[in-house]
């Protein structure tokens, strides 16, 4: 034996024994605790077969050939073993076998290298299907992955073939406990290694998926969002600042449209359209899903749009930052006397609930209008909102039926 991780052993299979009283000679290969056994194409009588010695006796010519046979087997196993020692740090006993039988061995891929490969296909995909922002935070998640594999692996990589559901487990205690990932971050890294993985399974570096049982935690936040007494309230104030009044009149066309902050802001005249209703329509992509988004203007979303849409500008609203835009909010809250904390996002939601919702627009519709992939996204965030809403009509029944 030349390795003390490989050991070759010849065994009689005496089951198979024939009608001349012979037995087939087996050899079993261990590697790595992992067993191989394959025929010699050799036969004996077991009482001329010394297991110990690993030989054939007496030394008659039938037995001389056996050993002869015997040896070359042995010697030939021991060259696929030294080949791949020298050209392949990390082998298997399938890659072992292979060799021996003269099959090339295909080089199995690991997974910092997939991710890679993923990198580069997706890095061509640049303002064409994702943002640059969301490459970037692949790149990210990359650097928490090689981490977790020198912390847990004491490796730079490792093989693709040996993620199991406990690796996913594990990386995902790993961000929490030694990245301190939030719920919210911790998830958006695991879906984006789910996405590589994906990618892993499709070009068959892969055969299994890791996440099969895999359920993200989710933190379930409060859905925060004006109610109908804070909205009029807000949009009944009158704000002498003209910049005050702009991110007033801004936000609360976001009430009545859903918009978030960057499509707001990069609402250009070419985005409204007339619908199939002959009414007007936002219709634009999404910033954040890259889906389409169609949304009918309301009419005060639509008298917001009269006042600062201009022909001799490409974008109908004044532009700022997002920080700056919520720092004016917060202002424009302790003005009008509303005590929650006021940013964009707000809107939003208040477009979902007061709007939507609280005027009966069913949940789907609310999905649509929302641009959510999935109605479950929206029912797990709204289920609150509709249960106050199913509480108020059955106050209101009760207040009927009690008459």
């Amino acid at each position: 034996m030349i390795n003390n991780n490989l050991k070759i052993l010849f065994l009689l299979d005496k089951v198979k024994t024939n009608k001349q009283g012979n037995a087939p000679i087996r050899c079993r290969l261990t590697f790595n605790k992992k067993r191989k056994i394959f025929s010699t194409g050799l036969f004996i009588n077991p009482r001329y077969w010394y297991s110990e010695s690993q030989i054939a006796k007496p030394p008659n010519d039938d037995n001389i050939y056996i050993n002869t046979q015997l040896s070359l087997i042995k010697q030939k196993v021991n060259q696929a073993f030294l080949f791949l020692q020298v050209n392949n740090a990390d082998f298997t006993l399938d890659d072992l076998f292979s060799q021996y039988k003269g099959v090339p061995t295909q080089k199995e891929m690991a997974l910092v290298e997939v991710y890679n490969l993923y990198l580069q296909r997706i890095k061509r995909l640049i303002d064409k299907e994702i943002k640059l922002v969301t490459y970037k935070k692949y790149e990210e998640s990359l650097t928490h992955l090689k981490d977790f594999i020198r912390w847990k692996f004491k490796a730079s990589d490792i093989k693709i073939s040996a993620l199991k559901s406990s690796f996913i487990t594990e990386y995902e205690y790993f961000l929490k406990v030694e990245k301190n990932l939030q719920i919210s971050t911790l998830n958006k890294a695991i879906q984006r290694f789910r996405k590589v993985l994906f990618y892993a399974i499709s070009q068959n570096h892969l055969d299994k998926d890791p996440f099969m049982f895999y359920k993200a935690k989710r933190l379930k936040k409060e859905v925060v969002y004006l109610d109908n007494v804070e909205l009029e309230k807000l949009e009944n104030h009158l704000f002498e600042i003209k910049r005050v009044k702009q991110i007033k009149d801004l936000f609360i066309f976001c009430c009545y449209t859903g918009l978030g902050f960057t499509e707001m802001r990069n609402l250009k005249t070419s985005d409204i359209v007339e619908g199939f209703d002959s009414e007007l329509w936002i219709d634009i992509k999404r910033n954040k899903t890259q889906r389409s988004y169609r949304v009918p203007l309301l009419k005060k979303a639509k008298s917001i749009i009269d006042i600062y849409q201009s022909d001799s500008n490409e974008f109908v609203f004044p532009r700022m930052s997002n920080p700056k835009f919520n720092a004016y909010l917060k202002e424009i809250a302790n003005i009008v006397g509303i005590e929650k904390n006021l940013t964009h996002h707000i809107a939003r939601k208040t477009f979902a609930s007061t709007v939507l919702l609280f005027n009966d627009v069913p949940m789907e519709i609310v999905s649509e209008l929302l641009g959510h992939s999935k109605m479950s996204t929206t029912q797990e965030y709204y289920a609150k909102v509709v249960n106050k809403k199913v509480s108020q009509e059955m106050i209101r029944l009760a207040s009927k039926i009690n008459k």
